[in-house]
């Protein structure tokens, strides 16, 4: 029996992380520790910094990741990528280039028995964010908004969205990141509770996006996980057919 592993937030190519590239090869080293071992990988979102797809242009970078999961697909393991906030605008380069199965939308899927409710997480307590966050996010999925940027030389926009997303990061370094707010505040947590209320088949909800690592029982037979990130925790799920688990990835210095 082969394991099913999450991971999520990897925010690669973040120009306010100074160990970017390492924090690429370490995440690739995971992928490959991993390789034998997996029957499916779900990336939940957030993995790029900024990723946006022209017809024929993509961002710079990320060879050694894309070609990792592209290596993991060719092996037969099925590696599922959901868009999150900062990875909202991807089409089709990965599904074709790369193999892997994209997810746009939080979705529920069955695992060796289990149901588990997948997602990035950042639409789904869209509702208790303020009224900038809700108006950003309703820009960002804008059909006709996304047409416009693809009319702006990707000089220009990709170093845009890299630079804005620098400016969110360096943020969140000078603030900290928002602790857990409690079962009853915590957003995530307080959409899975009201989820189950009328989906009781629920045993599994995962999601990204907060960059906290918590694992958290709701019930006697549904359990909540938020993945937390990749350029400091370097935490991560398993699923191995019968017992749901976090960990952290640690090979050499536990700091970059």
């Amino acid at each position: 029996m082969k394991n099913y592993y999450f991971i999520s937030d990897a925010h690669l190519g973040c120009r306010a992380l100074e160990h970017h590239r390492t924090q690429e090869r370490r995440l690739v080293r995971f992928l490959d520790s991993i390789k034998d071992k997996a029957e499916a990988v779900f990336l939940m979102g957030d993995m790029f910094d900024f990723w946006f797809e022209y017809k024929h242009v993509v961002p710079r970078g990320f060879t050694r990741f894309l070609g990792k999961v592209s290596e993991l697909t060719d092996l037969g393991v099925e590696v599922h990528f959901f868009v999150g906030n900062h990875d909202m605008w991807t089409d089709d380069y990965l599904v074709k280039e790369c193999g892997v199965i994209l997810h746009k939308e939080a979705c529920t899927m069955e695992l060796c028995g289990k149901v588990f409710f997948l997602g990035h997480g950042h639409r789904l307590d869209i509702k208790n964010r303020d009224w900038m966050t809700r108006l950003m996010f309703s820009c960002f999925e804008s059909k006709f908004l996304r047409v416009c940027a693809k009319t702006i030389h990707p000089r220009w926009f990709v170093n845009f969205g890299l630079n804005w997303a620098k400016h969110s990061r360096k943020k969140h370094q000078e603030l900290g990141e928002e602790p857990y707010k409690g079962d009853d505040k915590e957003g995530l947590v307080v959409f899975a509770k009201n989820y189950l209320i009328t989906h009781p088949d629920i045993n599994y909800f995962v999601f990204g996006h907060r960059h906290i690592d918590l694992d958290l029982s709701l019930n006697q037979t549904s359990r909540l996980m938020i993945l937390g990130e990749w350029y400091s925790l370097f935490t991560y799920a398993v699923f191995d057919g019968e017992n749901m688990f976090m960990d952290n990835y640690v090979e050499g210095e536990t700091q970059l």
